[in-house]
């Protein structure tokens, strides 16, 4: 909606120089929202996806230089790590113990071949020149390679910021859209799922004399609360229409504050799932069957359990009984309020579920 508030647009409108670095604008123009200067590396390719840290660092480092005097937000979206997990050469060898990535003696990815999406990945980016991975802790160490690889980047970032003498008047923010799995709960390399790998996500922040070192929040947070945490620090109020809620006082230590005791959480990508979220437990709650074979509910004690690797559900009846409920209540209130009347996760899971299908029928 054009009368959803939007952080870029809010601070432009503030008086900041607003600049990204990404190339998402050209699936979902509205990404581009606010933005004064939209850079988009991806346009000289052929393909425009899977943009290399280098790309994205030779138009964000120079225009951080030109920008320097000026109050600016600026957005860089790495790609990093990212499939095909092509890290430069220079990081090769790096974290794998093994001997031979393509051993097919290894069947550590064998039950991922039948899947729809590891048949998929098995006859594509996984099918190197050496022949066909079969190692899944050989994938792991590409991932970590990618890891490197932009960790390297992001300090050429900063130290550009430390060159212009801005880091003591910047915060920078480093988050992630999702996390990743690596074969936890059957899913291998993939983003898919529920489960803390894939949403419980970094952030980090640095303002050099303003956010203590070492600080950490220890209750829950919630991705919509990072903007009315930057317009906090910047001094502006959040507008009322929008959701969140900011923690900068907690962070910079101005007082005690509290997080989340209650996040609520959905995927409608391979899966069609809800998802409460307390600091102790979470409940899963499925609309389709997924190509993974997870049961319908889910219930983990993530005190005792934090790899989510014991689904408690059937001995914990009461407990996944209250949450579910809780849950379908939530969903059913915001329908009400929204004025709409099935569930978006039901009704996109059923799609799902016709389009996995046909997926499987070409394999």
């Amino acid at each position: 909606s054009r009368e959803a508030p939007f952080l870029p647009e809010l601070l432009l409108r503030a008086g900041y120089t607003t600049c990204a670095v990404d190339n998402l604008a050209q699936a979902r123009p509205w990404l581009g929202r606010g933005f004064e200067y939209y850079i988009n590396p991806s346009l000289r390719r052929m393909l425009p996806v899977a943009v290399t840290c280098e790309e994205l660092n030779a138009r964000a480092v120079p225009w951080i230089r030109a920008h320097a005097a000026e109050p600016f937000f600026m957005m860089i979206h790495y790609w990093d790590p990212h499939y095909p997990l092509n890290a430069p050469p220079r990081y090769d060898g790096l974290f794998y113990q093994g001997t031979d990535p393509t051993d097919r003696r290894n069947r550590s990815m064998e039950v991922w071949w039948d899947n729809p999406l590891g048949m998929l990945a098995r006859d594509t980016w996984l099918r190197r020149p050496e022949g066909l991975i079969t190692d899944m802790d050989y994938v792991v160490a590409m991932y970590d390679r990618e890891i490197r690889y932009l960790d390297d980047h992001i300090a050429q970032v900063l130290e550009t910021l430390d060159q212009e003498g801005i880091a003591g008047r910047t915060l920078v923010v480093f988050i992630a859209d999702h996390g990743e799995s690596m074969s936890e709960h059957g899913i291998f390399i993939e983003h898919h799922g529920l489960y803390d790998c894939t949403i419980r996500v970094p952030m980090i922040m640095r303002w050099q004399g303003v956010v203590p070192a070492g600080a950490h929040l220890p209750h829950m947070q919630h991705m919509n609360d990072v903007a009315p945490t930057l317009l906090e620090a910047a001094g502006m109020p959040t507008p009322k229409a929008m959701e969140g809620r900011s923690f900068w006082r907690t962070l910079t230590g101005q007082e005690a504050g509290e997080g989340h005791d209650r996040l609520i959480t959905a995927e409608c990508s391979i899966q069609a799932k809800w998802a409460l979220r307390t600091d102790r437990y979470k409940f899963i709650l499925a609309r389709e069957p997924d190509p993974y074979g997870t049961p319908p509910r889910e219930l983990y004690d993530l005190y005792d359990d934090p790899g989510e690797e014991n689904n408690i559900a059937t001995a914990q009846p009461d407990l996944t009984g209250a949450m579910e409920a809780e849950l379908e209540q939530w969903i059913a209130d915001q329908l009400q309020a929204l004025g709409r009347a099935e569930d978006p996760v039901r009704s996109e899971g059923t799609s799902l579920r016709a389009g996995l299908a046909r997926l499987s029928d070409s394999m």
